[in-house]
């Protein structure tokens, strides 16, 4: 734990003295002192400059494909559903009549109709790791942003590598497993709540402490006393680091969306916690997240996931869709042209996904059930040759007739896009022992190559 003794002139309301310990306390990342989590990525190379990063969207619950971007228009009734297929920006292709931005900007996606090899749990866990749940080695397999931040490190001193914003949700495996074997050094930061409050030394926000800039002031002074009192080589880096990310404002105004241009924050919609039947249960459509997470990786965060809505629609498939899926639509819509906008679009990669696909039946409660034999991937960005999908299913939807592309190869096309040999990198788990990211026989999409 770094402690830094503050030297405040007057006592303030909360009781603190002129001579109060500030704690750097673990940020939200497993109950480390930051300096420990720093020191967990000491052998990464941190380039400077413009940086790879990810950002993954969960749909959670499994959203249904043949009402989104696989429309079977000349099936059965009781298969095609109630959506019309519109035209897009690529000559013959088509998508959902509640996707409209999406189909004026698919000439900048990917579109993966064919993907395969779910476990079919209703998890988060494939979608993080690209792995199944079952046989993992002691302490878990890790999710990909610690992967990253084991072997890459933070880009900015002042961001963490990783990002998780899901939201918390009453289905436990839809929560985000975590670091696994990596252990808590490379767990994902997940700010909670307002960056402020996320961000509290021995439990004081920094509002409480008062203005920041006289937080910045005394950390300045500590710094000046370091440097007078002992030599610099005695200075542990990973403190250095430490207070590299509390000194700086790069992490909380990242966060702070009041920060971004007002017509661009609209263009993401607006948020209503409330807006969907099951909010309360933790399935919320937040808009804001779309824009967050494009701000996290502009300041410096290698990795964002986050998590919207939820697409279990066992019954009301089509109700829940007309709210659900317009909303996706604009906020991904407002993602990819703000990369854009940024310049970013060589630079960041997007997928949106889910953990498994629903079934071509409509049941008797107008939903649709689980079904592991297909689901669909949207990618943006990475510097890919965009405007193009990829494979065919059936004329029910209910399986590839070609191209069908598993979980693993999509993971190691992002790890590729983020700089990532999977042929050779490995980490290594409590055992001692080096593992791969990926099973050996996957390689990245030779479309995106």
């Amino acid at each position: 734990m770094l402690n830094i003794f503050g030297n405040l002139s007057h006592r303030h309301c909360d009781g603190l003295s002129r001579r109060s310990l500030l704690q750097v306390g673990g940020l939200a990342m497993g109950g480390l002192s930051l300096p420990q989590l720093l020191q967990a990525e000491a052998s990464a190379t941190r380039p400077q400059g413009r940086h790879k990063s990810v950002i993954m969207i969960y749909l959670t619950g499994g959203p249904p494909h043949q009402d989104m971007i696989d429309l079977k228009p000349g099936a059965p009734a009781d298969i095609r559903g109630e959506f019309n297929p519109i035209s897009t920006s690529l000559p013959g292709v088509q998508i959902s009549e509640l996707m409209p931005g999406l189909a004026q900007r698919m000439d900048r996606l990917v579109t993966v109709r064919t993907v395969v090899g779910s476990d079919g749990r209703h998890s988060s866990f494939q979608c993080v790791t690209g792995r199944k749940s079952a046989n993992q080695p002691q302490g878990g397999l890790p999710c990909f942003e610690a992967v990253v931040s084991k072997l890459q490190g933070p880009a900015n001193p002042a961001v963490p590598a990783g990002i998780d914003l899901f939201m918390k949700m009453e289905h436990l495996p839809y929560n985000h497993p975590g670091a696994g074997f990596l252990g808590a050094a490379h767990q994902p930061f997940q700010p909670q709540g307002d960056s402020k409050s996320s961000m509290t030394l021995n439990g004081i926000t920094v509002d409480r402490l008062g203005h920041r800039r006289q937080l910045l002031s005394t950390f300045d002074q500590f710094r000046r006393n370091v440097e007078q009192q002992r030599d610099v080589s005695a200075l542990d880096p990973f403190t250095e680091q430490a207070l590299n990310v509390l000194t700086s404002s790069r992490l909380a105004d990242a966060l702070d969306l009041d920060q971004e241009d007002p017509e661009v924050r609209a263009s993401y919609g607006k948020d209503d916690p409330e807006a969907l039947p099951y909010s309360s249960k933790g399935y919320k459509a937040i808009m804001s997240k779309f824009l967050l997470a494009r701000r996290l990786v502009q300041a410096g965060a290698r990795c964002v996931s986050a998590t919207f809505a939820d697409f279990d629609w066992h019954s009301g498939n089509f109700v829940n869709g007309r709210k659900v899926i317009p909303l996706l639509d604009q906020g991904l819509s407002a993602l990819i042209d703000d990369l854009y906008r940024h310049e970013l679009q060589d630079d960041v990669t997007v997928v949106v996904w889910g953990e498994f696909g629903r079934t071509p039946k409509i049941n008797a409660n107008a939903g649709r059930d689980h079904w592991s034999r297909n689901t669909f991937a949207l990618l943006a960005g990475g510097g890919m040759p965009v405007g193009q999908v990829i494979g065919t299913t059936n004329r029910y939807a209910e399986e590839p007739t070609d191209r069908p592309v598993h979980f693993q190869e999509i993971f190691a096309t992002i790890y590729r896009n983020l700089g990532i040999d999977v042929d050779h990198a490995t980490v290594t788990d409590l055992n001692g022992r080096p593992r791969y990211l990926l099973d050996r026989q996957y390689r990245p999409l030779r479309e995106l190559v």
